[in-house]
This record gives C-alpha cells, sequence and structure tokens, in this order.
C-alpha cells in the first residue's frame, strides 16, 4: 500500500523543497512523488495532520537502553519503540550495560535485536574493556560487525597513555573516539554543580574545572596524535570556548550537549528530586546560556537526549543515593522547541550527527528511501508522567512546559504514529 502524506512543510535545508508546503507519496518505502497536490487513489493511505511538518529523520547520538542485564530500566524493543514515537529514526546506543558492550558479539545482539524496528540502531562500542580504562577494547572487531564510535558512557579514561593510543589505532580504520571529559581526581565524590546552590544545600560539588581539565588533557592528546575526538556532554561556557580555540586551531574534534543542559540549571536542585541528578551535574544559568550560544552559532555540532533510563529502586532514593541519569526521548523536541528557532537546531538532530558519526544522510527528495520525522512546531502543553512513553519515569521535565508535538516517524518502510 502507498501512503500519501498530504500538506506537509518540509524543513531540510539541502532539499530543493525547503520551506515549501507539499504532498508526499511514498511507495515501497521510497518516495514516488513529490508535488503541490497528488490525488490519492483506492491503495493509498492518506495521512493528514494538523500543521503537519517534516523532516529528515531525527538520529540521537547518546541513548541507553537496559538490555542487556537491566531489562527492567529498558528493553530494546521498548527503548526503540519509544524512540519512533518520540521523532527518532536513528538512535547510538551507549554500551552501558551488563555485560558491557565491548566485543562483535555484543555488536552483533544489539544490532540483531533491533533488525525489525523502525528506527534504526548503531551501537558504540567501549573504549575500554568492561569500561574499566585499564585496556582498550576490541576496536577493530567491533568496528566490522557494525559499531560506528568508541566511548565508556559518562566514564573517563584517566589513563593518559591509554586514550593517547586509543586516538592513534583508531586513525588506521577511520573510527571515532569518544571521551567524557571528566577529571575523576577532582570530582571525587560529588553529586552537584559546585557553586553557590550546592553550599545552599550541603551537596558536594563537581566543580567544572573537573570538566575542563579533562577536556584540555584530550585536545593536546588529540593535537599530537590527529585522529578523531567526539566530547559528549559538555556543560560548562569554558568547555565551549575550549573546544572554539581547538577548532581554530584546525583540530578535528567535534561536541555534543544534552537538551537537560540546554534548559534546566542546578536552581532545579532546591527541591531535591532525584530526577535533576545527573552526569555532568546541571550547571549555571550564565553556562546554559553559553551553550544555548554555541548551538546557534553552530559551534556545538549536535545535541542529544542523553537518555539514560534508571528503575525506581535506583532513583525514588536519597538525592546522594540516587543513580545519575535522566530520560529525554519523549521531551527532547518540546523542550529544544520552547527555546529556540527551528532552524536553530534542526541540524543538530539531522545532518550534523551523521556527518560526525560517518552514516548516509536520508534526503526529502523523489526516488529517496524514506525517513523522516513527522511533526507540529507549534501549541504549547505540560509535560506529565502521562507522557512518558519508557518504562523507567525518570524524566527532569515532568511540570515543564514544552512547545510542539512530535506526530511520529516513517522509517524501515514503516509509518510509526503516536
Amino acid at each position: 500500500m502507498k501512503t500519501l502524506i498530504k500538506n506537509a512543510t518540509i524543513i531540510a535545508a539541502e532539499s530543493p523543497y525547503h520551506q515549501q508546503t507539499k504532498d508526499v507519496l511514498i511507495s515501497d518505502g521510497k518516495i514516488e512523488k513529490i508535488a503541490d497536490s497528488i490525488k490519492k487513489s483506492e491503495d493509498t493511505n492518506v495521512i493528514e495532520l494538523e500543521n503537519l511538518h517534516i523532516s529528515c529523520g531525527w538520529f540521537d547520538t547518546s541513548v541507553s537502553f537496559g538490555e542487556p542485564g537491566f531489562e527492567e530500566r529498558e528493553t530494546i524493543k521498548k527503548g526503540l519503540e519509544v524512540a519512533s514515537k518520540s521523532g527518532f529514526t536513528a538512535v547510538a546506543v551507549n554500551p552501558n550495560t551488563n555485560p558491557v558492550i565491548d566485543s562483535k558479539s555484543d555488536i552483533h545482539f544489539l544490532i540483531n535485536q533491533s533488525s525489525f524496528s523502525a528506527t534504526k540502531l548503531f551501537p558504540i562500542g567501549a573504549l575500554t574493556q568492561k569500561c574499566e580504562g585499564k585496556d582498550l577494547a576490541e576496536l577493530y572487531d567491533m568496528q566490522q560487525a557494525g559499531a560506528i564510535a568508541f566511548g565508556d558512557y559518562n566514564k573517563p579514561v584517566s589513563n593518559d597513555n591509554l586514550m593517547k593510543i586509543a586516538l592513534l589505532y583508531a586513525q588506521n580504520f577511520d573510527s571515532l573516539v569518544m571521551s567524557f571529559p571528566k577529571n575523576n581526581s577532582i570530582a571525587a565524590e560529588g553529586i552537584a554543580n559546585e557553586g553557590i546552590n550546592s553550599t545552599k544545600l550541603g551537596l558536594k560539588g563537581i566543580p567544572a574545572l573537573a570538566e575542563h581539565l579533562q577536556i584540555a588533557r584530550d585536545l593536546f592528546l588529540l593535537e599530537y596524535t590527529g585522529g578523531k575526538l567526539h566530547i559528549p556532554t559538555i556543560s560548562t561556557s569554558k568547555s565551549v570556548a575550549l573546544i572554539k580555540e581547538a577548532k581554530k586551531k584546525g583540530l578535528n574534534v567535534t561536541c555534543s550537549v544534552s537538551v537537560h543542559h540546554l534548559v534546566l540549571t542546578d536552581e532545579e536542585l532546591h527541591g531535591f528530586e532525584s530526577n535533576f541528578k545527573t552526569t555532568p551535574p546541571l550547571r549555571t544559568s550564565e553556562d546554559v546560556k553559553a551553550l544555548q550560544k554555541a548551538v546557534k552559532s553552530g559551534l556545538i555540532d549536535i545535541i542529544t537526549s542523553d537518555h539514560n533510563p534508571i528503575d525506581i529502586e535506583h532513583k525514588k532514593v536519597e538525592f546522594g543515593e540516587a543513580k545519575d541519569g535522566v530520560i529525554g526521548l519523549e521531551s527532547a523536541f518540546g523542550a529544544l522547541n520552547s527555546i529556540f528557532d527551528l532552524n536553530d537546531f534542526i541540524e543538530c538532530l539531522t545532518t550534523k550527527p551523521r556527518t560526525i558519526f560517518g552514516l548516509q544522510h536520508p534526503r526529502i527528495e523523489e526516488n529517496a528511501i524514506v525517513e523522516i520525522t513527522l511533526f507540529n512546531p507549534i501549541g504549547n502543553s505540560i509535560f506529565s508522567e502521562k507522557d512518558i512513553l519508557s518504562t523507567s519515569k525518570n524524566s527532569p521535565f515532568i511540570g515543564k512546559n514544552l512547545k510542539g508535538k512530535v506526530y511520529g516517524i516513517f522509517g524501515n518502510n514503516q509509518l510509526i504514529l503516536k
């Protein structure tokens, strides 16, 4: 059966139809025709939605699912269903499972579990064995099996020489190395951003310096070794400045920021609500403004939900005892759309992440394979627990005002509507 999408405003800067309202006819997973008006036939499924916009499918480069080992948090099947209904046609899945994703058989497992989903799953392999920061994992074998990058999720590699070797070795097969920006010696046992609010609340602080030192080290190593380095989920204004200077030098460095670090500050901690406990910690309003400015200027390359489900037993406890992590797939678009114009952030969800991770770009043009997101950028709503599709409910956006609505996706020859 064919699918006819009626009166859709196309948001795709590289498309000749950018910001035009068109009908789009889909047949056998490909765009058959784009025109001002297309008549339906008897075998056509018609999609007509209020203020419908479409873009190339969104790609989230930092998503955690529980499986294998933590299925009570989120299974792969459930997680991909959530991603589809949240507008993401592709996700890169972190290796923080049990066992850790650090071998080619682990990569094969993730890919096989996701083969029939509308949302594509791309594995990120662990950089070091068991994410322990001691020995390199089987990087080449994992890359051959389908891993698109390597990093120890939310765990820094403290051994300078090991990171140097990783950057050198990965160049042999043109792979991307990810280094989490945290110096454990400085961060110590901190659980919140070190500053006025952590002092008022009596919470052990994590200085922004812990992020800056690690980024500075990694940039020095990158300058020495060459290669490709991605710094995930930066959170401070100084981090922006360090990466800006490195890019001016011509270093092949990219970075991402999470949605919650673009929207929320450490002022949220005054209720000791564990859904605001995350890594890196929420920072100051000055940091948030600097991060937003860096997104608009293009200095920050990628925006991610940093979706990390945590079960209620490990989240609904005292703030200091709660596990770090928040879910963000369902709220990502509404939160971003509340603070940015659509054109400010759409590339950070579509073309830029695919370029950095070496993936093919979907196109909105005739004869192209369909991989699109359907959404409405207007309208306000209060995000509530009933809007959460994930198994775990650890969202920091409950009770927040979000703008716009995701309708769903068309991917892998499947139409998924929320």
